[in-house]
């Protein structure tokens, strides 16, 4: 199955494997499934870096594709069709982190299943988004 790791999701898997629930640590340590993870989340955590309002130990961000690669995960690029369908999202409730809204579109677009612990990520359900945590 495929799997796309939200960006909290994907650095607590490098960094702080504890954070992760028990379903999903098995699912992202099962070869058997596909694990991705977006050029949005590097985007996300090297904006946030720059901005110095993510601190991350260990590694730089451009470091990050390469360590996503070894650590066995799939790279996602943004395509432009997916970019240009982007606006069909709609605004559920008073989320309007662009980012989580990108991950959330891309997960649907590409029927992927997302893996968050993100409480505001449920209520996009109700489009189609396959959610675990």
């Amino acid at each position: 199955m495929n799997y796309l790791l939200d960006t909290h999701t994907f650095l607590w898997t490098l960094t702080e494997k504890r954070k992760l629930s028990s379903l999903a640590l098995q699912i992202i340590e099962n070869t058997d499934n596909t694990i991705l993870v977006s050029a949005i989340s590097f985007w996300e955590i090297s904006l946030k870096a720059s901005l110095n309002k993510l601190d991350i130990i260990g590694f730089l961000p451009e470091e990050l594709p390469e360590i996503a690669i070894k650590s066995g995960f799939e790279l996602l690029p943004i395509s432009p069709e997916f970019s240009a369908s982007y606006h069909l999202l709609p605004y559920l409730g008073q989320h309007r982190d662009p980012f989580d809204r990108m991950l959330i579109w891309q997960a649907i677009q590409e029927q992927f299943v997302l893996i968050s612990k993100d409480e505001n990520v449920k209520q996009y359900k109700s489009v189609g988004l396959k959610l675990l945590w």
